[in-house]
């Protein structure tokens, strides 16, 4: 059978991951959150103490590392690390500027790269990061770029913190949001860059049904559901 997939590729804080999942709901594909795979991992150094930006420190950790996904009732996808869900440990504001130094370090790449490319290989899937359709999925059926200001990424962070009880002022998810870009975008293996032939959906000016709307339009346009 010749799986569907859609890659959603874009900055920190601009909805791809909500969005992602609703679109897979619609479109009865899977769901596959490649930035909460990093996280897991994030959540591994943290365990053990290691420096997230020490290769050194970080690479002997993935020998026998175990990371399992699931889904709950409602589709929603569930981390698993050495057996325990950490879910909601990989939510945690602390784990995202980590898991953004984890991901650049090629190893931790390389060795996450074949778990994300045999879900595809495997289910029809709606798959969401930072190199999907540049590195992961490069066949991919349909490409987008999803993107909004850094102003608007961060006034949704803010929201979503909060709605976990989470602690934060704007000023300081803005310049973590913006340090996280400079990151990403700089970093030597895989850098967050939009694919040629992906489409540019800018959300800043959109709610979340306008969204969801707009990336139903572009994945209609591609191929025949």
């Amino acid at each position: 059978m010749n799986h569907k997939s859609i890659a959603i590729d874009g900055p920190a804080g601009a909805g791809k991951s909500t969005l992602a999942r609703k679109l897979a709901e619609k479109l009865g594909f899977l769901y596959v959150d490649t930035g909460a795979i990093y996280r897991t991992v994030a959540v591994k150094v943290l365990w053990e103490k290691a420096d997230p930006a020490d290769p050194a420190q970080v690479i002997p950790l993935l020998e026998g590392l175990e990371i399992h996904i699931g889904y709950d009732s409602d589709g929603v996808q569930r981390m698993y690390l050495e057996g325990e869900d950490v879910s909601a440990a990989i939510r945690k504001h602390k784990v995202s500027g980590m898991a953004s130094q984890v991901s650049a370090i090629p190893e931790v790449r390389a060795f996450l790269l074949d778990f994300q490319r045999k879900l595809a290989r495997e289910s029809n899937v709606v798959m969401d990061g930072r190199d999907i359709g540049t590195v992961v999925l490069p066949q991919a059926d349909v490409k987008i770029f999803l993107t909004a200001a850094p102003e608007a990424r961060a006034k949704r962070r803010l929201l979503e913190l909060e709605q976990r009880g989470q602690e934060a002022n704007f000023d300081r998810v803005l310049q973590d949001i913006k340090e996280r870009d400079w990151q990403d975008e700089h970093r030597p293996s895989a850098p967050l860059r939009r694919a040629e032939d992906a489409t540019l959906l800018d959300t800043t000016q959109l709610n979340l049904d306008q969204s969801l709307e707009a990336l139903l339009s572009l994945v209609k346009e591609k191929i025949a559901l």
